[in-house]
């Protein structure tokens, strides 16, 4: 909560996340006996129990599809402009307000409590790119950060009078200040940063509604203007040519689909003239395709991607990937194709000394079998982009699989993933043009950066300096506050340099200070599994915060005999086995590992013995690609089994009081969660649901809201009658059951989502309430921002009270004081 994002400021991972939401298709979900005793019976009433939930309107909608017809009486909501649903949208959080008025105290203490682990000063440490030194901090008592720079002092005797000049008149600056631009527009969202290779000038995207229509804005860093003439409208991605004057980016259309009347453009912006010219460099027609645009490392080049976002593991769409260069030195040469077409192939490039290095899923020309969708290393040299004359250098092995990959005058990085547990490994360059045959990892005597527990979650820094030997990562788990750690390729050194603080608690941290090199000879990858495991307890012993925190790694078995992989998290001193409540996170889609990093907020359920459990469950991110597809689409069944698995295993071994469980989940992955109500309403006696995509089957068949037809692939493709059954077969939406009880919800939605429609929650609360146990539907209660989009509003003090508000409820429905149990 209180860290900063490392500066993102010239690249993005190649693993960037899909920026989108939704699902697919599976059979028929199966009843479950329900409780004839209503739960409100044991829950606390209303504050006001004259306060009745809002009754909207009903109109008759017919909807048809494949022979089917159906009435749908909230279809009236989709029209976000009609006066009625504003009005119902007002009624629904003031009853919300009411529902949780004698939660104020709590709420109050709650928040309190967040505040206080906040240090005052909130910073990153300064990452030097060329003669800067970068940093992003957040103001004491301001919400948002501002992103600085100095000049870099220089090493060597000589140089000392000219860092001391520097450091004494070579003031800070400050490049863009979120805290400004929110208070002029009452919201705040920038989307991508990019400074030019000189350094001269700052192109940014902004979003001042919530709707994520960024507008294109390039600041002049020595004069301080923005240029007035920049402003694009829907810009997505940034690219600089070397010459600094010119700028590529992509634009998209008013529903946010990568392209514009159906395409999507690729343009170059010339700046420092008096005549802006908007060059066409590359249109996409197929509507179903994204294209990003971005530089290699060595910022020799500028590559133009146009792919599908599931096509390179289905590998069923009929046009395949297509990878362009742009030489970023002479940009009006134009672009050059990359190799030839190939169905279900993508790449990924860098670019070293005369090769472009390719992480790809191609498969090899000798017959060899890799793993479905596996990633290998290959090159080429610049010449012969088009041609089939590759040199495949590195192959995963069996047990080892490649995520993503970095590159720099003198190192390669690999991110890897062996048995679920995330790997780091740096391979010197060159790669001798002698090695003629594929080589595994260790053949290549990889340094493999020393990593914690295999929870730990590694995010990798700006690392924006081609140059440099010294690649920084954030390292993050549900026991660790965020570490920036930097290693020394070249020495095989790491040096914390700063650990993220947090107030009022005790920790282990101080077993080493920042900046303390520490020297590595003995490696974490490990031939054996019990040295592995050995070397991660003493580097824990480093990096842990606190002891008392316990996170078990569990293997949950599936409905079809498959593990599941379970964190479960909970504070020794306050945790009572059988008694405790419960919450249980998921997501479960576009193959995005979920995100299991420290958040201070989370210690005061902790130390109220609460425990938290994270479901990694089939369709997120996993070992490799075949985790992902074994959970969408014609699959996605699996992974909603997988989340009650989770939730039975964590009652079964008596980690939680049976009717103390909650769920969460977020947009996409609160279809998860109802589903999972759907199927088994008993299961959970509380369930949270943030921007929750819920409405399957209208969204996926009306193809003119925002990101529909991208999602087909994710979730089906609602125009071919099987697809269509799967997805009305478990949609939440369609799939409420009569009469019954279902579990106390809070549903948070946003006016402006442009994600997922604000619709889509307001008709669930609407049906629920209308379908199920009369008692326990007064217990669903929809919240709504009236002024923010999908990611909400608010810095780290508006976080912090809606996660107080989320935690109160939880505890006001479970019938759970707000005391703390355990002073921590």
């Amino acid at each position: 909560m209180a860290s900063l994002a490392i500066l993102s400021l010239t690249r993005r991972s190649i693993r960037e996340s899909h920026l989108t939401l939704s699902f697919k298709l599976i059979p028929n979900i199966p009843a479950s006996p329900f409780s004839s005793l209503c739960k409100t019976n044991s829950l606390p009433p209303p504050h006001d129990t004259s306060t009745s939930p809002p009754l909207p309107k009903k109109e008759t909608f017919t909807v048809s599809a494949h022979g089917l017809s159906w009435n749908d009486p909230y279809h009236w909501m989709s029209n976000t402009k009609d006066p009625d649903f504003v009005d119902y949208l007002h009624k629904e959080n003031a009853y919300a307000e009411a529902f949780m008025a004698d939660t104020q105290e709590v709420q109050q203490k709650l928040y309190g409590e967040m505040i206080s682990r906040m240090p005052s000063k909130i910073s990153t440490p300064p990452e030097r790119w060329g003669p800067w030194l970068y940093y992003q901090y957040i103001p004491e008592g301001k919400e948002y950060p501002v992103l600085c720079r100095k000049l870099a002092t220089q090493s060597g005797w000589m140089k000392t009078m000219l860092n001391y000049v520097r450091e004494r008149f070579g003031p800070e600056e400050i490049l863009l200040d979120w805290n400004a631009i929110a208070e002029q527009y009452g919201y705040v969202h920038v989307g991508t940063c990019r400074v030019s290779p000189d350094h001269n000038f700052l192109a940014y995207t902004l979003d001042l509604s919530g709707g994520e229509r960024f507008v294109l804005k390039i600041k002049d860093l020595q004069s301080g203007c923005i240029l007035p003439e920049s402003r694009v409208d829907g810009v997505v991605s940034l690219a600089w040519a070397e010459d600094s004057c010119t700028l590529f980016y992509t634009v998209s259309d008013e529903n946010q689909r990568p392209y514009r009347q159906s395409i999507f453009q690729v343009q170059s912006k010339k700046l420092r003239s008096d005549h802006v010219d908007d060059a066409s460099v590359y249109v996409e027609n197929d509507s179903s395709f994204c294209v990003d645009i971005t530089s290699t490392k060595d910022g020799k080049f500028i590559t133009v991607n146009s792919n599908s976002r599931t096509s390179s593991e289905e590998g069923t769409h009929l046009c395949p990937m297509l990878v362009y260069v742009i030489d970023a030195i002479s940009p009006q040469v134009g672009l050059q194709r990359f190799h030839k077409r190939v169905p279900g192939v993508q790449y990924f490039l860098e670019h070293h000394c005369g090769f472009f290095y390719v992480l790809t899923n191609l498969p090899l020309n000798d017959g060899k079998e890799l793993h479905s969708g596996s990633y290998y290393l290959a090159r080429c040299r610049d010449e012969d982009i088009q041609s089939d004359n590759w040199q495949n250098i590195i192959l995963p092995s069996e047990d080892v699989s490649f995520q993503d990959m970095d590159i720099f005058n003198g190192h390669l990085v690999l991110f890897l993933n062996r048995k679920g547990s995330p790997l780091i490994c740096s391979i010197s360059m060159p790669i001798h043009d002698s090695c003629k045959k594929e080589l595994e990892i260790d053949d290549l005597d990889p340094w493999y950066f020393p990593l914690p527990s295999s929870s730990c979650r590694v995010v990798p820094g700006s690392n924006h300096d081609f140059m440099t030997s010294v690649y920084r990562v954030v390292l993050s788990s549900p026991v660790i506050p965020d570490l920036i750690v930097d290693y020394d390729m070249s020495r095989k050194t790491f040096c914390i340099v700063q650990q993220e603080e947090v107030l009022g608690i005790s920790s282990n941290a101080g077993s080493r200070s920042p900046n303390n090199e520490i020297e590595t000879n003995e490696l974490l990858h490990s031939k054996s599994d019990k040295d592995k495991d050995a070397h991660d307890s003493e580097l824990n012993g480093q990096f842990n915060y606190s002891n008392e925190y316990c996170c078990e790694r569990h293997e949950v078995v599936g409905h079809d005999g498959v593990k599941i992989p379970m964190t479960i998290l909970y504070y020794e001193k306050a945790h009572q086995r059988d008694q405790s409540p419960g919450l249980l996170i998921g997501y479960g889609a576009y193959g995005e590992a979920l995100d299991k990093s420290w958040c201070s907020d989370r210690l005061s359920l902790l130390a109220r013995g609460w425990v938290v459990a994270f479901a990694d469950v089939r369709g997120g991110g996993g070992a490799d690609p075949s985790w992902h597809r074994s959970g969408n689409g014609l699959h996605k069944l699996n992974s909603i089994h997988d989340f009650v698995s989770c939730a039975n295993y964590l009652i079964n071994e008596d980690y939680v009081n049976r009717c103390q469980l909650g769920a969460f989940g977020h947009s996409a992955g609160s279809l998860l969660v109802a589903a999972a109500i759907n199927m088994y309403p008993q299961l959970f006696r509380a369930a949270i649901l943030k921007v929750p995509f819920l409405d399957m089957c209208n969204t996926l068949l009306d193809t003119s809201l925002p990101l529909t037809i991208l999602d087909f692939e994710e979730f089906g493709n609602p125009q071919i009658k099987s697809q269509f059954q799967a997805i009305l077969s478990y949609s939440p939406y369609d799939n409420i059951h009569q009469g019954v009880c279902y579990p106390a919800m809070l549903v948070t939605a946003s006016l402006h989502d442009s994600r997922v429609g604000v619709w889509e929650a307001a008709k669930w609360v609407a049906k629920v309430r209308e379908s199920t146990c009369s008692s326990c539907s007064r217990t669903v209660i929809l919240k709504t921002n009236m002024t923010g989009g999908h990611f909400g509003e608010g810095g780290r003090f508006g976080q912090c009270e809606e996660t107080a508000l989320e935690y109160a409820f939880l505890m006001k429905v479970m019938g759970i004081s707000g005391e703390t149990e355990s002073k921590m």
